[in-house]
């Protein structure tokens, strides 16, 4: 396992952020700018906009040589995790939120975070952690949120407080590795997927406690919500034991 770190790679899924994403990458190329000393590279990954967002892109690219724009054709935030972790070159990668709802001060602690522990794997930011601090989120989203950890660690046994924050960051090696284990969803259940594998895995997860603002007004459909929940969470258990199933027959052979 390697240790050093000397780069770090910011992957941000976009859609349709034609009023989120200039601010986004202005007040993250400043925050590195000033408090980061390894080389960093940003890059913007829109699943999809049918809005100004690819205009707004590509030109944060021409303006900032640590910036890139990449176009996918489909949408959704797992493709575009899966895809920038596939275009890493460097020793971290992970994504936040375009609208920093996780405060930027993080983004240094976590560099920090791997520089200090060479067997440190992955930091999964939590807006549930006891020390947490979030503000501006709606009753009904932390409903919907909180009800997904409950079903996480009824089922799979999800040690983690929380599975969808916006804030995730791993060693290349460990990222790599992930994806080749993982299904080729593209929705946001991707994240999940990843979070519960590298459980498993026996990965050196830290899960950091984080200042966390929700500063956009967003409607959540609870039921379709909860249902989606449900039908993901049933897909990921079938292929979990069609894998063990299929690890112990060919124990079973041998």
């Amino acid at each position: 396992m390697g240790c050093e770190v000397q780069s770090i790679h910011l992957l941000f899924p976009v859609l349709n952020e034609r009023l989120r994403l200039r601010n986004g990458i202005e007040k993250t190329m400043k925050y590195l700018r000033n408090n980061v000393d390894i080389a960093y590279k940003l890059t913007i990954l829109d699943n999809g906009s049918d809005d100004e967002t690819p205009e707004i892109g590509k030109e944060l690219e021409e303006k900032y040589p640590e910036v890139t724009y990449v176009r996918l054709n489909e949408r959704g935030v797992g493709l575009a995790f899966r895809e920038g972790i596939r275009l890493n070159r460097s020793d971290i990668v992970g994504y936040m939120d375009i609208d920093l709802s996780t405060d930027l001060k993080y983004l240094g602690r976590t560099i920090k975070l791997f520089q200090k522990k060479p067997e440190l794997q992955y930091v999964n930011g939590s807006r549930f952690h006891r020390k947490s601090e979030t503000k501006g989120r709606k009753w009904y989203r932390k409903i919907t949120s909180m009800g997904l950890v409950f079903l996480l660690k009824a089922i799979f046994h999800m040690k983690a407080t929380d599975a969808l924050c916006g804030f995730t960051f791993l060693r290349k090696e460990a990222a790599d590795a992930l994806v080749l284990q993982c299904s080729d969803d593209n929705g946001w259940f991707y994240t999940v997927e990843f979070l519960l594998r590298a459980e498993r895995n026996g990965m050196v997860i830290y899960e950091m406690p984080v200042e966390w603002q929700e500063d956009y007004n967003t409607t959540v459909k609870v039921f379709k919500t909860i249902k989606n929940y449900i039908v993901q969470i049933y897909r990921l258990q079938r292929t979990l034991h069609r894998e063990k199933q299929g690890k112990n027959d060919h124990v079973k052979k041998n």
